[in-house]
């Protein structure tokens, strides 16, 4: 698409993509953006370096005048974008990019990648710790999914409220919170659970958590007091019926005079299995696999499509798809979220074309992330996470139910 537009001349057009899903994941209420920092730090970076622009030449991949374009490639143009962490809904604008059309063609994949997938686990995130009522939740899923994404996993799961990850890489680059336990394997490395135990509490101290589920839990329990005392930390269950064995553990616990001692739970959880065990005597959650995984839609669903392009007289006109199945709507669009007077969401309104004009009940939602090339946008992870919080309680009770549904709030188009 590149080499032919700016062999025509059109490749230097200006053009505005936007990112948006068509529908949310079946059943979902909301989705979450997600993964706009990394976004930044990537379109930042994007470079053709000499070696990269000799492969392409080797394999005639682009011809002579577009690797001299790619050689001097460096975005130029304006995005503006919903802030991370916010919810979204289907078709809202998560993404604007205004640049020339050979400039914004070029980050479609970069985009797409990176949104699809730490979106599609913040929305997961988001569903797991509103079904956790503010007991924390661990990030584990490292080794469910490519080394890369899991530290991107940890970071969108921190966006959406994780309290802490697994994952030491995430910790050392994000600075977020790590957490860990240890497995099966050290304790069968041991001549006795009671080695084991002895050589952890040693080692970490009597606050670390002890995996009690490797033989008989309640002998487990019973040896973990006495290595420790009654201040253990927390003591963690990892299979079985859950459910049962908390309740079971925690009268053990009580009666050993471990008051204090926290139980983690693990085993495949996902916000269903967190949201059964929410009258359980639980005190935190670790989550791997369904989370890294978004929890049966491990992608957004988002797409990069072209709704406006420089016309003969230099202005802006609406282009879009007239597909029967995939029908777009052209125009620079300006998004809100409109409030009732209790300051609950009540829709998601996007005008198209012309300058935004909100009304006093919304929120304007797209903010300047990119301007004349430059990153104006980047901000502290922990601003994030504190979006989304607000953001999310700002939404019906609906849209944190469990079961399946419609959009939390209706997508409403305006004209300007």
């Amino acid at each position: 698409m590149l080499q032919a537009a700016l062999a025509r001349g059109t490749g230097h057009r200006r053009a505005v993509f936007e990112v948006f899903a068509r529908r949310l994941p079946h059943g979902r209420r909301y989705g979450v953006v997600a993964g706009t920092g990394r976004l930044l730090d990537a379109i930042e970076n994007f470079r053709f370096d000499d070696d990269v622009l000799a492969h392409l030449d080797r394999t005639r991949t682009a011809d002579p005048e577009t690797l001299e374009w790619l050689s001097g490639y460096r975005f130029s143009g304006d995005i503006w974008g919903y802030g991370e962490g916010e919810p979204y809904f289907p078709h809202s604008p998560l993404l604007v990019v205004e640049g020339t059309f050979a400039e914004a063609v070029l980050l479609e994949t970069i985009v797409l990648s990176i949104l699809n997938f730490d979106s599609a686990v913040a929305a997961a995130a988001s569903r797991m710790t509103s079904a956790a009522h503010r007991r924390p939740c661990i990030e584990m899923g490292s080794r469910r999914t490519h080394e890369h994404a899991a530290v991107a996993a940890a970071r969108a799961a921190y966006v959406a409220g994780f309290d802490s990850t697994s994952n030491l890489r995430a910790g050392y680059t994000y600075g977020i919170p790590t957490r860990g336990t240890s497995a099966h394997a050290f304790t069968l490395l041991h001549d006795s659970e009671r080695d084991a135990f002895t050589a952890q509490v040693e080692s970490l101290g009597k606050g670390t958590t002890l995996l009690v589920d490797t033989y008989d839990v309640a002998e487990a329990v019973a040896l973990g007091v006495e290595v420790a005392g009654t201040s253990l930390g927390a003591v963690r269950l990892d299979s079985g019926d859950l459910l049962a064995q908390a309740y079971e553990v925690r009268e053990q616990l009580d009666a050993l005079g471990a008051t204090e001692t926290k139980i983690v739970v693990t085993s495949d959880l996902d916000e269903f299995a967190i949201a059964a065990l929410a009258a359980a005597p639980v005190d935190s959650y670790g989550v791997g696999t369904s989370l890294v995984t978004g929890s049966g839609a491990p992608t957004a669903g988002l797409v990069y499509k072209l709704v406006a392009r420089e016309s003969a007289d230099g202005t802006l006109e609406p282009v879009e798809k007239k597909s029967k199945d995939k029908p777009g709507v052209g125009g620079r669009k300006h998004a809100a979220r409109r409030h009732d007077r209790t300051g609950t969401a009540q829709a998601e309104v996007i005008r198209v074309n012309g300058a935004p004009e909100h009304r006093e009940s919304e929120r304007a939602l797209l903010v300047p992330l990119v301007r004349d090339g430059e990153v104006v946008g980047r901000e502290p992870l922990d601003a994030a996470r504190e979006r989304h919080e607000s953001a999310r309680a700002e939404l019906p009770s609906t849209a944190v139910q469990m079961s399946r549904g419609e959009p939390a709030i209706p997508t409403l188009y305006e004209e300007h």
